[in-house]
């Protein structure tokens, strides 16, 4: 297991966009989900979760199922398309959503560094999307619910595997003892995407959509492309040009 603490990759905006998608996950993980007390999450997990049967009317009316470890969640007749949406910024629990919000920070970041902050939001909001529809896609007629803001975090990263795979990323890992290990962005993030495949034949793998993580990855590889302002990475480049002068030894 691989576990990135930090990176070697300066930004130079104000990441305002990564920041407020943070303090935006936060606040309903606090005040809607209710910190994940049983009934708060239950009841926003099945009203304001991605139900992909629901959604696509594969579910019978009045279909039940359990939630968190014993809630009754009754849906069919159709869901509705905002679920799409809500979905990303709800969580299963504390370390799901803290976990999120980490890789957000760590990833993002840079990321909105290169695209400006309308770009990085509309970025961000379409990755979630498309991690969204890859589920969906994959199993139509599920009644899990989908929950997190992971298939939106997937395409950042993504994209940062394609923007900056050289840059060092500083990990923990651990076997018997711990250990801190450097390594290049693509074998961190190359690591983690191989362990998505690994678990893409078993559905809701621990109770994750994989598959969702998959589609968010492709995209946010493929959107860089689109997204990305070369006015800003022409001036960050320049910018880290300049800094490595001045760090000269003389």
């Amino acid at each position: 297991m691989l576990f990135p603490y930090r990176d070697d990759n300066p930004t130079f905006l104000t990441p305002y966009v990564t920041v407020s998608l943070i303090a935006a996950n936060l606040a309903v993980w606090v005040v809607v989900q209710g910190m994940g007390s049983d009934y708060r999450l239950a009841q926003t997990v099945c009203e304001l979760g991605l139900i992909p049967g629901d959604l696509l009317h594969r579910l019978p009316l009045g279909y039940q199922f359990v939630v968190n470890g014993g809630a009754t969640c009754e849906v069919g007749g159709g869901s509705s398309w905002y679920t799409l949406v809500t979905s990303m910024f709800l969580h299963g629990g504390w370390l799901h959503v803290l976990g999120n919000m980490w890789f957000l920070w760590l990833f993002g970041n840079n990321i909105e560094d290169v695209m400006g902050h309308t770009r990085f939001l509309a970025f961000y909001l379409l990755g979630g999307l498309a991690a969204a529809a890859a589920q969906v896609v994959v199993d139509p007629a599920s009644a899990v619910p989908m929950v997190g803001a992971s298939g939106a975090i997937s395409a950042v990263m993504g994209a940062y595997v394609v923007l900056y795979p050289q840059v060092r990323v500083h990990t923990i890992t651990w076997l018997v003892l711990i250990f801190r290990l450097t390594v290049p962005a693509w074998v961190m993030l190359g690591y983690w995407f191989v362990l998505q495949l690994a678990g893409a034949g078993i559905e809701h793998v621990g109770g994750v959509a994989v598959w969702a993580h998959i589609g968010g990855f492709v995209a946010g590889a493929v959107l860089i492309n689109l997204f990305r302002n070369s006015a800003l990475q022409l001036r960050r480049a320049q910018l880290l040009a300049a800094r490595a002068w001045e760090a000269r030894p003389i």
